[in-house]
């Protein structure tokens, strides 16, 4: 699995998402769950359809997840930077989120 190059951390000290961090992280370890199940449904040779189905809910689980965290971004993030006064570098990083969200 690759990941995304990261965008360079924030000075600071909390995130939106912090709040429901728990919520996330509990998300996240039942998505990995599923993921585990499909890799045994291969292993075990499982009818493809009912594969591809558990490939479904697992894509829609992680786009709820990163529908949650943009959620949280706007509400905290560029919110905060409106407030600050310096809204453009949050808004082009939301609008650049989305964008990469509506691709997958």
């Amino acid at each position: 699995m690759t990941t995304a190059p990261q965008a360079p951390s924030e000075p600071t000290s909390s995130h939106g998402y912090i709040s429901d961090k728990d919520r996330y992280l509990a998300r996240l370890k039942r998505i990995e769950g599923q993921a585990r199940g499909i890799h045994r449904m291969i292993d075990e040779d499982t009818y493809c359809i009912d594969i591809l189905t558990q490939i479904s809910a697992v894509t829609a689980a992680l786009q709820n997840v990163a529908l949650g965290l943009l959620d949280d971004h706007l509400k905290h993030c560029v919110a905060a930077a409106i407030h600050d006064g310096n809204a453009e570098m949050k808004i082009k990083e939301a609008s650049d989120a989305i964008a990469r969200l509506v691709k997958s």
